[in-house]
C-alpha cells in the first residue's frame, strides 16, 4: 500500500474536524459517577512500598501543582471522557511543564527536551495538550498570577505547538528527527526579548543559574553527594527516607549485579562494553519525584578507573502506562521496553546507558525496569522563580519541545491539518485547562481533608 502524500495527510486531519470538532476539547465537567481521585490513587497504592506511601501523599499535599503532578492517573480516567481524536502520536503521557528539562547529549551538549516518560503509550495527541496546558494554569494560580497571565501563557504554549507542527509539515523526516533546542539556543531568544523588552532580565537571570545548576549534577557530584568511605570502603550514604542501602538486604550488591548482567541484555553490544569497564561499588533505594513515590527506584554506584572514576545509574519501576486502559493500542512489554522505546521515539537523543530489564527482588516479585544515568546535568527550570513574563515565555518553549516530540512519534501534517489556523482549538483548550484547574484544585483539598481525616497516611520528610 502506497504511503499517504503529505496532502493526503493533512486532508485526513481536516476531515477529523467534522468527527470531532475543534471547539468540543472546550471545558470540563466531571461526570456525577466520576470515581473518587483518593480511589485512583489508592489503587496504585497496592503495588507501591507501603512504608513510602506517607511520603507521597506529603509530597501531593503541598499544592495543587503537586497534586496534579502525582494525580496522571486521575486525570488518565478523565481524559477518557472527553472528545477524543483519533489522531495518535506517542505521547510523553505526563506531559507538564516540570517534564520539561536539560540534559547532556552524547557530546555533552546541554539540551532541552521532554523527559519522564514514564506513562508513554500511543494515544491521541490532544491528551497530552491538555495535561500540558492545564499545568500552565495551575503553575499561574499557584504563583498568584492573574487570568490573563494564564491564558497569555496558555496560548504562548499552544499557538508555538501548532506553529512548529505546521513547520515539520513540510521538513523532511530528518530534518524532524534530528530537531533540538540547546541551552544556547534558548538564552540567545531570551536575551533577545530582554534587549527587546518583552521580557524583564530577571528571566535571563534565573535561566543562566538553572543551567549553571543543571551543568554540575553529573555523576562525579552525584558520587560524591551520595556516598562515604566507612571503615577503608566505599559506600552508599544513609539519608532515610530519600535514601536508603539499609533497606536491602545484606546482598545488596550481587543483587545489583544481577539486576545489571539482566539490564546489559537490552544494550547494543559496544555500549554493554562500555559497561563491563565498570564495577558496581554499591546500591541504595531513592525516593524520586512526586508521582513516581513509592515506586521501587535504586541508585547504583560503579567505579570505572578508580574511585575518581565514578557512574551512578538509575533502575526505577516501569509499571502500566496509567493511560493503558483507554487507548486501543497494546503497548510493548516489558514495560521498561515501552517506557525505553516511548523516550527513544520522543527525543533527539537519549542517554547512552538508557535501557531495561526484567527481574526478581528481594521480596520474591517479579518488577520490570528501566536504567539511565542518574541526573547526567538532568535539571530544569523552576515555576516559583518565574516571574509572569517568564511563564509565559517558557510555557512557548514547552509548547514547541511537546510539536517536536508529537512529530516525531506521529505525522505532523495530519496533526497540523487538524489544528488549522484559526484559534478554535486553542480557545477551547484554554477553557479546558481553566476547568481543570479548578477540578485539581477541589481534588487537593480532598486530599488535604483526608489527611486531617487520618484516612490517608501523611509524613512529611525531614
Amino acid at each position: 500500500m502506497p504511503r499517504p502524500t503529505q496532502d493526503e495527510l493533512d486532508r485526513r486531519g481536516r476531515a477529523e474536524r467534522k468527527r470531532v470538532g475543534r471547539r468540543s476539547h472546550g471545558g470540563f465537567s466531571p461526570a456525577e459517577d466520576r470515581p473518587d481521585p483518593l480511589t485512583i490513587l489508592a489503587t496504585q497504592d497496592e503495588a507501591r512500598v507501603p512504608e513510602l506511601l506517607g511520603l507521597r501523599y506529603a509530597r501531593m499535599a503541598v499544592s495543587p501543582f503537586t497534586f496534579l503532578r502525582g494525580s496522571a492517573a486521575v486525570m488518565a480516567a478523565d481524559l477518557a471522557t472527553t472528545p477524543t481524536t483519533g489522531l495518535l502520536t506517542q505521547l510523553c503521557g505526563d506531559a507538564h511543564v516540570h517534564n520539561i528539562e536539560t540534559f547532556a547529549t552524547p557530546e555533552r551538549r546541554l539540551v532541552f527536551d521532554v523527559t519522564d516518560f514514564d506513562e508513554t503509550i500511543r494515544g491521541p495527541f490532544e491528551w497530552d495538550l491538555k495535561r500540558m496546558a492545564t499545568s500552565v494554569v495551575v503553575a499561574a494560580r499557584h504563583r498568584g498570577f492573574d487570568t490573563e497571565v494564564a491564558d497569555d501563557a496558555v496560548y504562548a504554549c499552544l499557538a508555538r505547538y501548532r506553529a512548529t507542527m505546521r513547520a515539520h509539515r513540510d521538513a523532511s523526516v530528518l530534518d524532524v528527527w534530528y530537531a533540538s533546542v540547546s541551552v544556547r539556543d534558548v538564552l540567545t531568544v531570551v536575551g533577545e526579548r530582554v534587549e527587546e523588552g518583552a521580557v524583564g532580565a530577571g528571566l535571563l537571570d534565573t535561566t543562566e543559574a538553572a543551567l549553571a545548576k543543571a551543568r554540575q549534577r553529573t555523576s562525579g557530584r552525584a558520587a560524591r553527594r551520595h556516598s562515604e568511605v566507612v571503615d577503608g570502603r566505599t559506600q552508599m550514604r544513609e539519608d532515610p527516607p530519600v535514601l536508603s542501602r539499609d533497606v536491602l538486604p545484606d546482598d545488596r550488591r550481587e543483587l545489583a549485579v544481577r539486576y545489571l548482567e539482566g539490564y546489559a541484555a537490552s544494550l547494543p553490544a559496544h555500549r554493554r562494553r562500555l559497561l563491563e569497564r565498570y564495577e558496581v561499588v554499591d546500591v541504595a533505594r531513592r525516593v524520586v519525584g512526586v508521582g513516581s513515590v513509592g515506586t521501587r527506584c535504586y541508585i547504583v554506584l560503579l567505579h570505572g578507573r578508580d574511585e575518581d572514576d565514578p557512574l551512578v545509574l538509575q533502575l526505577k519501576e516501569a509499571g502500566p502506562s496509567v493511560l493503558q486502559p483507554y487507548v486501543a493500542h497494546r503497548a510493548p512489554r516489558p514495560h521498561g521496553r515501552r517506557v525505553v522505546e516511548g523516550q527513544r521515539t520522543m527525543q533527539t537523543v537519549s542517554d547512552i546507558f538508557l535501557g531495561w530489564l526484567t527481574a526478581v527482588g528481594p521480596d520474591g516479585v517479579e518488577r520490570d525496569f528501566y536504567v539511565r544515568q542518574f541526573r547526567d546535568m538532568k535539571g530544569g527550570i523552576e515555576v516559583d522563580d518565574l516571574e509572569a513574563d517568564g511563564l509565559v515565555a517558557y510555557a512557548k518553549l514547552c509548547g514547541h519541545l511537546l510539536a517536536d516530540a508529537h512529530a516525531r512519534g506521529g505525522q505532523a501534517a495530519e496533526l497540523a491539518g487538524y489544528l488549522g489556523r484559526s484559534d478554535g482549538f486553542i480557545e477551547a483548550l484554554t477553557r479546558f485547562a481553566h476547568d481543570y484547574a479548578e477540578v485539581t484544585e477541589r481534588d487537593h483539598q480532598r486530599l488535604l481533608a483526608a489527611i486531617a481525616a487520618g484516612e490517608v497516611p501523611h509524613e512529611p520528610e525531614d
